[in-house]
């Protein structure tokens, strides 16, 4: 059994479990106006930003190699460590691994160097940018960091990389591993990077906060981009016991999918997926408390992720939520900041709603949560996570078993 000791949080409405689940609960969002540059001239100038001085909580040897998408792993990484009352030197080094998702990699590091490049020749070029831009260097630096030696993977899905990430940690611990430090971070809103999400066509123009990204809602034009995401402990149930973990719950199913190919006659995977992740946790669905939704906040995505909640649950069988609104999607981070939740919802028997969404389709047949937080019962919570370009990922955490 794999169980999570330890949470570590970077995200834009809070830093730390305990800030982010108060503004999770009482709707403070962290969208804003993206400031680091001139964004006057774009169509759309709000996205989920992280009040967080890395410069102060981090070496000053590694901020000259690092990307803002790393720092913010690796403070994320050394909250969850101490967390789950983790001292590395403690451990074996082969005994702890590191599994992070990423989906943009170093963004403002290499397009920093890019520009040197172009303007000033190769010779200004720093040496870190060899790593710094690469989409396994939250892997590699947080392995670097606290000596983890133990098998070591970096997975890009998008917005289900993050929930893939969890997924193979736990396959790595049942392959023997004790511990494995896992989740996704992501940040890419330099002028580069706001361009790329940009250009998709599916962000919100809405200049509201209140109101831009409203997923599920007959209004719904769009979502907005953010940064951060989650790290978490991931244990060996056995191994925490023995020295004396505390336990937020365990992931109990996992699985992936991948849609098939447009003008195709195969069915989406979604519907698959979410099936085989409650196989996996031998889970029925009538034993799922909550599902926080991708919600991706565009009509024909809503519309078919309702869909598939219905046909799975039933119509309004199942409450569902979606607190990134207040973040907005973190591609890689947003799944493992979905699961912090999940974790809080089952500790305290409380279901966050989605805030901004109002007026939801009959059509939809969706029991959502709206308006302020649902006191509920939790054990059980399916967390579901779509990328671009076909992604699919379904986890079920839950309450620790007896035992564990």
């Amino acid at each position: 059994m794999s169980v999570i000791t330890g949470l570590g949080v970077v995200a834009p409405n809070g830093f730390g479990v305990k800030e982010f689940w108060a503004a999770t609960l009482a709707g403070r969002s962290g969208i804003d106006v993206l400031d680091r540059f001139d964004t006057s001239g774009y169509p759309a100038r709000l996205a989920g930003l992280v009040d967080l001085e890395a410069e102060r909580l981090l070496p000053s040897r590694l901020l000259t190699q690092t990307d803002r998408s790393t720092r913010l792993a690796l403070i994320a990484g050394e909250a969850a460590l101490a967390d789950a009352s983790v001292d590395p030197a403690e451990f074996t080094d082969y005994d702890m691994g590191v599994v992070t998702a990423n989906a943009s990699g170093g963004f403002d590091f290499t397009h920093r160097e890019f520009k040197k490049l172009w303007s000033q020749g190769p010779e200004h070029v720093s040496v870190y940018e060899s790593f710094a831009w690469f989409y396994a260097v939250n892997t590699g630096q947080l392995s670097i960091r606290h000596g983890m030696r133990g098998p070591s993977v970096a997975l890009v899905a998008e917005q289900a990389g993050g929930l893939d990430a969890l997924g193979q940690a736990r396959r790595t611990v049942r392959a023997g591993v004790p511990l494995v430090v896992c989740g996704g971070v992501d940040s890419a809103l330099d002028p580069w990077g706001w361009a790329s999400h940009l250009s998709g066509g599916r962000v919100s123009v809405d200049p509201d906060p209140a109101t831009a990204y409203r997923p599920f809602d007959a209004r719904a034009r769009g979502y907005l981009p953010g940064e951060g995401g989650a790290i978490l402990v991931l244990e060996d149930a056995a191994a925490g016991a023995a020295r004396g973990a505390r336990v937020y719950g365990e992931i109990a199913g996992y699985a992936s999918g991948f849609d098939p190919a447009p003008g195709s006659d195969r069915p989406p995977a979604l519907r698959r997926t979410v099936e085989l992740a409650l196989a996996d946790a031998g889970v029925d669905p009538g034993q799922v408390d909550v599902v926080f939704a991708d919600a991706l906040g565009l009509p024909a995505a809503d519309r078919a992720e309702a869909a598939v909640l219905r046909e799975v649950f039933g119509e309004r069988g199942v409450p569902v939520t979606a607190p990134k609104t207040l973040t907005g999607r973190l591609l890689s981070g947003g799944g493992p900041l979905d699961t912090v939740a999940a974790l809080m919802s089952i500790q305290e028997g409380i279901v966050p709603p989605v805030f901004g969404t109002s007026q939801v389709p009959e059509e939809y047949g969706l029991d959502l949560v709206l308006g302020e937080p649902r006191q509920t019962r939790v054990d059980t919570a399916l967390l579901l996570a779509r990328g671009r370009w076909g992604f699919n990922s379904a986890l079920v955490v839950r309450a620790a078993q007896n035992g564990s």
